[in-house]
């Protein structure tokens, strides 16, 4: 049996399947007659036990997952809920209820916001759970812990779940929720694992059952047959000789040269860059030091973190993103007005313009940490609309000392006037995952439409083909920061297209690498243009080949 899915990576796994304990039912609505002192007293013990357990996890955890935690660990100790919860035992109901009832309704309050905070509904899912597993005195329904490795089925994975992933025993995982932009795509992209998300059937598979995760197909065989399992292992064999390959500087097979570089989000992440063979960072993403705060980090301990990110990238390219948050993250000390629609609100350069000083402070503090390690420093803004906002960042960019000052394309109004963007901008960096976004009207990280969250859609290489061309015209850079340069196929197209230089998560560097030497820069036009003239993604994908 085949199911198909939206994966992640192009990796490939074989493996038994292990499925996640069922989430814990919904808690019975009988009448509370005892002591509502006492129920709200034993409601606020459970919402503090697992709000210091959040606490420490995220103390232990890396990258996305530890971000995700530091939000859930500050959900749970909300305010505002904790007295939803009280407010409920009031009203006669028993705390399992009450932190049942409250926490669905504030979970459907996020939802109708879209974006991020449609993302942060299934982390309150994932903190209700705990909280009512320790009010009932039983096991949470977490990652199973098992001798062998396995491949783990899940209605979906919360962040707490994904910071106890074994991987040298979680092979790869298949969830029936999700989407790849998401959390559980996110996280398995950082880690290299190969996913299947948003895959119908996967309640189906039965524990124990042999699985094939084929990612790069958005595939799960289920029972494969011998000769299934030999073509999966001859796969693994290729793609583990793809990454044993020597770390070479990115090139096509005429020698032209294609930076390739990584998506970091703090410190950290610069080894694991580096060990991966990255010849710089294309994303920095620097919100990793304002997220979760109620005032905004001083310069000096800006200039702390950002002078230990740059480091180890001393003679190489590090293209940082200046903050980028509003109303989709929010952030107290920038913007706490309710928005209908945040994903099309006040966020990136938008809410930057309004808090200038917070922007400079930002800006001199890159500059001052360049200074202290010799990296060469780019900067960017987010989500970018026209010249304007290029003109006022490039402005303020230059007049605190910043050589190289540039713009990211997630809008599609800027890929259409990108020449003109680019006549202020030294530089402009593709994010993909936006763009594509934007572009088909999707929010990025709904499951029930991930079918259209497809960068391979013509509507959005087209898109890119008008921003390599105004590269090309003014002769300034072109990059793509989004998760679309980790396609080893797709890498191929964006470079005919006129992208010169690829960023995505480490893990898959390796894979577009070896890629990028089969073509010529010749042949990558050609298939570029041979896929423009498509009309849906999955004709793009059979046209790359054709």
């Amino acid at each position: 049996m085949n199911l198909s899915g939206f994966g992640v990576g192009t990796r490939v796994a074989i493996g038994e399947a292990v499925r996640m304990p069922a989430p814990l039912p919904e808690p019975r609505d009988t009448p509370f007659t005892g002591d509502v002192d006492a129920e709200q007293a034993r409601a606020g013990a459970s919402i503090s036990t697992v709000q210091a357990d959040l606490a420490a996890r995220a103390s232990t955890a890396e990258g996305s997952v530890k971000e995700v935690l530091d939000a859930q660990s500050m959900m749970a100790a909300d305010p505002s809920i904790a007295q939803m919860v009280n407010d409920a035992i009031v009203n006669r109901k028993t705390a399992e209820r009450a932190v049942f009832e409250s926490f669905a309704s504030y979970a459907e309050t996020l939802k109708s916001l879209g974006g991020y905070m449609a993302e942060r509904a299934t982390d309150l899912n994932d903190i209700s759970q705990r909280i009512r597993a320790d009010l009932s005195g039983v096991p949470v329904p977490e990652v199973p812990v098992r001798d062998e490795p396995f491949i783990l089925v899940a209605v979906d994975l919360a962040p707490a779940d994904t910071s106890k992933l074994d991987l040298d025993k979680v092979l790869a995982f298949v969830t029936r929720d999700g989407s790849p932009k998401a959390h559980t795509g996110i996280i398995a992209a950082e880690k290299g694992l190969p996913a299947v998300v948003a895959v119908a059937g996967a309640d189906d598979i039965a524990e124990g059952q042999t699985l094939i995760v084929d990612a790069g197909q958005g595939l799960v065989v289920v029972d494969p047959t011998e000769a299934d399992i030999a073509v999966a292992r001859a796969e693994q064999q290729r793609q583990a000789e793809i990454e044993s390959a020597p770390l070479e500087p990115g090139a096509l097979a005429d020698g032209t040269p294609v930076a390739l570089l990584a998506n970091v989000g703090k410190p950290a992440d610069a080894q694991v860059a580096l060990d991966h063979g990255a010849e710089g960072v294309g994303l920095f993403r620097t919100e990793f030091l304002f997220l979760d705060r109620d005032e905004a980090p001083s310069a000096e301990q800006q200039v702390a973190d950002y002078t230990a990110l740059l480091a180890p990238f001393a003679g190489k390219k590090v293209v940082a993103r200046v903050l980028d948050a509003g109303a989709d993250k929010p952030l107290s000390f920038l913007n706490d007005a309710e928005e209908a629609n945040p994903a099309l609100g006040m966020r990136g350069i938008r809410i930057l313009r309004e808090k200038e000083p917070l922007l400079r402070t930002q800006l001199e503090a890159l500059r001052d940490a360049q200074a202290a390690t010799g990296a060469e420093l780019w900067v960017m803004a987010p989500m970018v609309a026209d010249a304007a906002d290029s003109e006022y960042f490039t402005g303020i960019a230059r007049s605190v000392g910043l050589p190289v000052v540039g713009s990211m394309v997630e809008l599609p109004s800027a890929a259409v006037v990108a020449e003109q963007v680019l006549r202020s901008s030294d530089f402009v960096s593709i994010g993909t995952n936006d763009l594509t976004q934007y572009a088909l009207g999707a929010d990025r990280v709904l499951g029930t439409v991930a079918n259209y969250q497809d960068p391979w859609h013509p509507a959005v290489l087209r898109l890119i083909s008008m921003v390599g061309a105004a590269g090309q015209q003014t002769g300034k850079p072109v990059g793509v920061c989004g998760e679309a340069a980790a396609d080893p196929r797709l890498a191929v197209v964006l470079i005919g297209l006129g992208v010169t230089s690829l960023s995505m998560a480490p893990p898959a560097l390796a894979g577009v690498r070896a890629s990028l030497k089969q073509y010529t820069l010749e042949q990558a036009r050609e298939i570029a243009q041979r896929v423009l003239q498509t009309a849906s993604a999955e004709e793009a994908r059979a046209a790359f080949a054709a």
